[in-house]
């Protein structure tokens, strides 16, 4: 049991979902919904006497929608966090990028069914688990873009394995060939903003592709990569099937497909391929995924980055390129938003480097550039 209930305010211009919402949420133990408000500046002034400690924001409202909510909030009540509940359109997936790099915890998209029984039981599968993230680690708008400044970074660490670990580790591992020849990054719950701050660390000669799944639907990647291309010196892109990968791009798996790595037909280069294989962990993109076909053609030859989300997606991954002489660097718990896709494989010993968000990309240069 939580200690303290977390109180929500649940702020839709719909009458349907702000129902649909109170509902789901007052199932949820350790949650209080304190009211509900119609558009954004009556959220504000029940932010003011309500005190909630989470929103549930629609992002298109009329009078103010939720991006202007958010800025209010961040300079008038900071303590506030929000979860944004976005449509899945063009002009949804950029709003929602806006509103996650103003601090947004996160967001999950409305139910596309109209039917009020399978709206709940969808909104019950999305949200839930990201209230139980939040009581987990509380994080505020506030907080989001003042942590990197704010907090002086800890340097990265190599965990001390054991002897007998070291040595089942030798035994089956093979030799590394030097330096890195690809990045392969998997991360979920708070990755905008992490990829938005680590990112844009990586130099544009880094000489190597980069590989990433963030958990995202369909349309958002798109936003998400443009996002990053804005900030990046590295060119970031969605990416696209039967395209070769290339030194300096990143290339991001889309939403509601799965991303691997397969051999061209003259048999030198490596292409990304695109398909609609089934979800694992429930996820698609999914990071087992793409790792496995990462360690397939870069034995010895890359660094796997796990960084903050829910779950254990990555996990199964990282252990086959554990086998293969991958180097493994994850983020570490007190910058991670949710502390789950790192823990596991931390708690596994695959992990050789544990970094803070704000030291990963001098940790992944180190691994490329020797």
């Amino acid at each position: 049991m939580f200690a303290k209930k977390i109180k929500v305010l649940v702020v839709d211009d719909t009458i349907v979902y702000r129902k649909a919402v109170s509902d789901v949420l007052q199932e949820i133990p350790g949650v209080e919904v304190v009211g509900v408000a119609h558009n954004g500046k009556i959220a504000l002034s029940k932010v003011r006497t309500l005190k909630p400690d989470l929103l549930t924001l629609d992002i298109e409202m009329p009078e103010m929608n939720g991006i202007e909510v958010l800025e209010h909030l961040k300079k008038e009540a900071p303590e506030v966090s929000a979860i944004m509940v976005s449509t899945l359109t063009a002009e949804g997936g950029h709003m929602t990028m806006k509103a996650l790099e103003l601090g947004a915890y996160d967001f999950l998209l409305k139910p596309s069914t109209t039917n009020i029984v399978d709206s709940k039981k969808e909104l019950r599968t999305l949200l839930t688990p990201l209230i139980k993230a939040f009581q987990t680690g509380r994080t505020t708008v506030g907080s989001m873009g003042r942590t990197a400044r704010s907090r002086k970074p800890l340097p990265a660490r190599t965990p001390r394995p054991t002897a007998a670990r070291t040595q089942a580790a030798s035994a089956r591992t093979p030799v590394r060939r030097g330096k890195s020849e690809i990045v392969a990054i998997g991360i979920s719950t708070g990755g905008p903003n992490a990829l938005g701050r680590m990112m844009p660390m990586l130099p544009g000669d880094l000489g190597v592709p980069v590989v990433l799944v963030q958990h995202m639907p369909p349309v958002f990647t798109k936003s998400l990569a443009a996002s990053l291309n804005n900030k990046c010196a590295l060119t970031v892109k969605e990416a696209e099937d039967g395209e070769p990968i290339l030194p300096n791009i990143a290339y991001i798996a889309p939403g509601g497909k799965q991303m691997k790595l397969v051999a061209s037909t003259d048999g030198q280069n490596r292409l990304i391929k695109i398909t609609n294989d089934p979800p694992e962990n429930s996820c698609r993109p999914s990071v087992d995924y793409l790792f496995r076909s990462v360690a397939d053609y870069y034995v010895g030859r890359t660094t796997a980055v796990i960084m903050t989300g829910m779950g254990c997606d990555g996990t199964k991954g990282l252990e086959i390129l554990k086998k293969k002489a991958a180097i493994v660097i994850g983020q570490d718990q007190e910058s991670c938003v949710v502390y789950g896709m790192p823990k596991a494989p931390a708690e596994k010993g695959l992990v050789d480097i544990v970094a803070p968000l704000d030291k990963i990309a001098s940790e992944i240069v180190k691994t490329v550039k020797g």
